[in-house]
Parts: structure tokens; C-alpha cells; sequence
């Protein structure tokens, strides 16, 4: 085991009083509450050398033992699959992700991702960011399209993620979203969690929630319909269509969050047939649009634009 992965860190005030697998995560970048407090039952995490629960109680002082086990091997197989690639160095990749692709292997999706195709194309990614998920440090939906970016280096993983937890990137997204909004803009402050029933799904009324934030203003609108710009101020799962469907405006396309009322379609024109291109509409209607971070190694400010994906471009020009 290589000397970064083993460790040590002193407490400080700011940790005192705190959860142990809390002040861990405060304290070690592109290391999650969760991925913590499994580490400290393991035994990874100690203090003063003796093993702890997750919820044990920081003092000032305390020295915390860090021993994180060596990334392992990915058991994903590369594959040839077609990848949009707006921007490339020795650093990092940014992608345009089509619809209907995974970004990393889960249950039910072992191949097809977009770490197959990453490892087709950039072999050396094994490993970095953990099993089954290399370079990986953010994620979009399965329908969701649009600007991704990858770390190819252990360095550019622990920058990216770093800059992630703190938010410092810029996301914004388009979605159309049903019935017409009359306001400019405004925001959404819903705290998002687990849905209390369907564990798929998130859901703002969840026992144990997050905060989450949701800038948002009309880009253009339509009879029965808005084009929305939305800016993430946090990243949460599903967080836009949670969100939109929250205030009332879910997002077009959307299975999850949308429901079948047939009210969603109020307003919405029959000339040209746009009613029926709305409801035959197989995808939630949300893309990924711009994206911005500084280099991992330069420090330089990149941005980003995705093109729109052509099923929603067509439709955005139907309506208009």
C-alpha cells in the first residue's frame, strides 16, 4: 500500500463535538459521510488508535489514523461505444452524454455505460475514483443529456471532487417543463431525500432529507409549456425533477415525477400536431447545458457548451 493512502490528521475545534464520520469527510476530500463511517467499521479509521463507531464524539486534539485501501480493479470490460468528446488533455475528458446511456455500472446496467466506452477509449482509467466507477465525479441520469466531465489522473479526481463537495462548479440545464410560468424567475429551497415508499424514487417530504437549492427563469414559453434555464446551487439525486415537480411544472417526458393526469397537457397546442409530439415524448426533456471548473492542474477557468440533443432540438423548434 502506497504512503498517500495511509495518513494522519489532528483534530481541530471545528471538528470537536462532531460525529467522527462527519469530521473525517469534512476533512479528507473525495471522501462522502457514508463511504467514513463504512471505512471506521471496517477498522480503516481509527483514533488514538483504537477503533470507533461512526457516531463517536471528535475531541480537540484526537489524533484520526486514515488508512484508505488501494482503488480496485475495475470489473467493467471496455467497450466500443461512441462518445461525444467536446474536450480532451492529459488531465480530463468533457463529454456530451447521449440520452439512454448509464454513466457508471449498477444493478441492472453491467454494460453499455459510459465507463465501458471511457475504458475502450482510455484504458489507464482503472481504478481511479474506486471500483466501477473510474474517473466518475458526477453523474447524470440515464435520459438526461449533456456536458460530463471525467478525471483521468488519481490528482484530477481528488481536484474535481473537491471542487464539487465545496460548489464551485457551475451546472445549468434546460428543461421544458409543463404549464406555462408566469414569473421571471425564482428558486427552489426543498430539502430532498428517499422517498418514504418507493426507494427509487426522491422526494422532498423524505424523513431524512438534505437541503437543496434550485435557481431557475423562463427562457422562452409556449401554450401549455416553459423552457426553463436552471442553475444548481447543490447536487442532489433527481434534484430538477423533484424540484420542478414540486412547484407544479414537471419536467416533459418525465415517467417518474409526472405522473398520467391528463391536466399536464392543458394549454398545450393541437396545430401541427404538438400534442401528440408531446405525449409520444419518451425521455424527460432536460439537458445539461453549460459547465464550468477550473483545471485541475492549470487552474485555468474552462467552460463549457453542450449542443442540445437532436430529439429535444427538434421538439423546441416544432413549438417554436
Amino acid at each position: 500500500m502506497s504512503v498517500k493512502n495511509v495518513f494522519t490528521i489532528i483534530a481541530d475545534e471545528l471538528d470537536s463535538g462532531k460525529r467522527l464520520d462527519v469530521a473525517v469527510a469534512r476533512r479528507v476530500a473525495d471522501c462522502s459521510r457514508s463511504q467514513s463511517a463504512r471505512m471506521i467499521r471496517m477498522g480503516g479509521i481509527t483514533v488514538h488508535g483504537l477503533s470507533k463507531k461512526p457516531g463517536y464524539r471528535v475531541l480537540d486534539g484526537d489524533i484520526i489514523h486514515i488508512c484508505f485501501p488501494p482503488p480496485a480493479k475495475v470489473s467493467c470490460e471496455p467497450e466500443d461505444i461512441t462518445i461525444d468528446i467536446l474536450y480532451e488533455d492529459d488531465h480530463l475528458i468533457v463529454v456530451n452524454k447521449q440520452a439512454g446511456i448509464v454513466v457508471h455500472p449498477a444493478p441492472g446496467h453491467y454494460s453499455g455505460t459510459l465507463v465501458n466506452g471511457l475504458l475502450h477509449h482510455c484504458p489507464f482509467l482503472e481504478g481511479i475514483g474506486g471500483e466501477m466507477r473510474p474517473g466518475i465525479v458526477h453523474r447524470l441520469d440515464r435520459d438526461t443529456t449533456g456536458a460530463l466531465v471525467i478525471a483521468k489522473n488519481d490528482k484530477a479526481h481528488q481536484n474535481l471532487s473537491a471542487q464539487f463537495k465545496l460548489r464551485q462548479v457551475k451546472k445549468t440545464y434546460l428543461a421544458l417543463v409543463h404549464g406555462e410560468i408566469k414569473d421571471k424567475s425564482g428558486n427552489i429551497m426543498l430539502p430532498i431525500g428517499r422517498h418514504p415508499i418507493d426507494r427509487k424514487r426522491m422526494s422532498t417530504r423524505s424523513r431524512h432529507s438534505r437541503a437543496a437549492l434550485t435557481l431557475w427563469k423562463v427562457r422562452e414559453r409556449f401554450p401549455g409549456l416553459t423552457l426553463l434555464e436552471v442553475d444548481l446551487k447543490t447536487g442532489r439525486t433527481h434534484q430538477i425533477r423533484v424540484h420542478c415537480a414540486a412547484m407544479g411544472h414537471c419536467v416533459v417526458g418525465d415517467a417518474v415525477y409526472c405522473g398520467r393526469g391528463k391536466n399536464k397537457y392543458a394549454g398545450i397546442s393541437r396545430a401541427g400536431k404538438i400534442l401528440e409530439k408531446i405525449q409520444s415524448v419518451s425521455r424527460q426533456m432536460l439537458h445539461a447545458r453549460h459547465l464550468s471548473f477550473s483545471h485541475p492542474a492549470s487552474g485555468r477557468w474552462l467552460q463549457f457548451k453542450a449542443p442540445v440533443a437532436r430529439d429535444m432540438a427538434q421538439l423546441l423548434e416544432a413549438l417554436r
